[in-house]
């Protein structure tokens, strides 16, 4: 006996059910926008935590538009909104429409871009746009790549055929251990942790010292690898940065490009920051040399104002690429006619995330791209002077691109002072909802940090910010004074 089809599947006969979910969840969160007046609902964990249990997942509430309420209430309604202007924080970007509208198309066609018989053109699109990328970095007509989940990802991948190319030839087992990564300690976290996922010893990554402002010293960087060397080591590979997470500085490329030529090292460029400058018609300069890299990553989903996620890694020499090749012949068999990015991939089912791109680009162009991420880096300028105007505040450094770092620091206050209250303030502002502002520690202080990645974020937005951890500051040390006062 047939059975019918099950009326919540995506078919043909199911369109109109499809057609009012996507309408009713576009409504819904349209609803939730439209009354969004700051980037956070102040929600604590455990409020979050006690609604999130109390949802007996084992009993369904049968109807979409019940479901869709119930995640509004849980979700909607404390998420962090990246679009408001005073969301601050992270590496986080409001996202373009011409990409969500490609998310509709995506989720539902449900393209897996592993092989040819489940994409087709979906492949075709990605292979141009990695093409594209290629061209704006400046590589030649043998450079490949492959999209992928995000910068983590794409690292991993890049020092993986790093890995690949320089033990060609040599013992492997008693080489591994020898392999040495160099990268500063303003470099991704991700450099080190897939040193370790790549079986290489603990002390792999070698520290290179900066050169006083966050980029690399490549005078160090040549005597580390000297140092290296004499000791029996193998340099496997340089990571340079263009847009550090902290600072936002971008190492010398051009420079290392040709000490690492020179010497025969895999030279990678971590670009997921500031990959936007590969679009900019006024500050792509900062990435002079990058066409001399072995690999780069780029992340779309931070300045090129996609959604998460949509990252790839780029090679020069696209043969590098089939190093970690693996064939199957239910899969991708090896005398395929027929393009499968599996070949180049460490995943197998992926998504079509390069659709979002194209769109983006096919609707936008790449000037107005740049020309948003250009806007962002003068923003960043603009709170550096809003910082050196106010007594009551001191930042580290100019910015580079659109990151400054920065504390309250009214006079009178010490530095442990400072120390101790920043982290505390910066939660307190994160509780209040209005503003969210990151923090890190340089040089064993804490710093309060903008990043600015929303081109709808004015001047008068930061100083908004600005005065509202003025208040916060005042308030917080005021009720410590009362509290030592009580105490005496």
């Amino acid at each position: 006996m047939e059975r019918s089809e099950s009326p919540h599947l995506f078919s043909g006969s199911t369109l109109d059910s499809y057609t009012s979910g996507v309408w009713h969840a576009s409504a819904l969160l349209a609803d939730r926008v439209k009354a969004v007046r700051q980037p956070y609902s102040g929600a604590a964990v455990g409020e979050l935590q006690e609604q999130v249990d109390a949802v007996d997942l084992d009993r369904p509430l049968g109807d979409t538009g019940a479901a869709l309420h119930e995640v509004a209430r849980l979700y909607l309604d404390n998420a962090v909104w990246f679009h408001e202007p005073t969301y601050v924080a992270h590496l986080n970007c409001p996202v373009a429409i011409p990409a969500l509208s490609a998310e509709v198309l995506i989720s539902a066609v449900n393209s897996s871009v592993d092989t040819w018989d489940q994409s087709t053109a979906g492949t075709l699109i990605e292979r141009r746009l990695i093409d594209w990328t290629a061209g704006r970095i400046g590589f030649g007509p043998g450079a490949d790549g492959i999209f992928t989940s995000g910068g983590t990802q794409s690292n991993l991948q890049a020092l993986l055929l790093a890995r690949e190319e320089t033990l060609e030839g040599l013992p492997r087992s008693a080489s591994l251990a020898k392999l040495r990564i160099f990268a500063t300690t303003e470099s991704h976290f991700s450099v080190s942790k897939s040193a370790g996922i790549l079986g290489m010893a603990a002390d792999a990554v070698v520290g290179v010292a900066t050169d006083g402002t966050g980029r690399m010293d490549t005078t160090a960087l040549a005597a580390a690898i000297e140092d290296v060397r004499r000791d029996g080591g193998i340099p496997m590979a340089v990571v340079a940065t263009a847009g550090t997470t902290d600072l936002g500085r971008i190492d010398p490329v051009a420079e290392i490009a040709a000490m690492c030529e020179s010497r025969g090292i895999w030279f990678h460029v971590d670009a997921a920051y500031g990959c936007g400058l590969l679009v900019s018609t006024r500050r792509r300069h900062l990435l002079d040399g990058i066409e001399r890299a072995d690999s780069v990553t780029v992340d779309f989903h931070k300045s090129y104002f996609q959604p998460v996620s949509s990252s790839a890694i780029v090679v020069r020499r696209g043969e590098t690429m089939r190093r970690i090749a693996v064939h199957a012949d239910y899969l991708n068999p090896r005398a395929a006619a027929v393009p499968n990015q599996v070949d180049k991939s460490l995943q197998t089912t992926r998504r079509f995330d390069a659709l979002k791109l194209w769109m983006t680009l096919r609707t936008m162009g790449a000037e107005q791209i740049g020309d948003m991420f250009d806007a962002v880096v003068d923003r960043a300028h603009d709170a550096y002077l809003l910082i050196g105007d106010d007594q009551d505040f001191e930042a580290l450094a100019a910015p580079t691109l659109s990151t400054v770092l920065f504390r309250y620091r009214p006079a009178g206050m010490g530095v442990a002072e400072c120390d101790e209250l920043m982290p505390k303030l910066r939660q307190r502002l994160f509780y209040g909802g209005r503003a969210i502002v990151a923090g890190t520690t340089v040089g064993g202080h804490y710093w309060l940090k903008f990043t600015l990645l929303n081109p709808n974020t004015t001047t008068g937005n930061l100083r908004d910010v600005l005065d509202l951890i003025s208040e916060i500051g005042r308030e917080m040390t005021g009720e410590r004074d009362e509290a030592t006062a009580v105490m005496a």
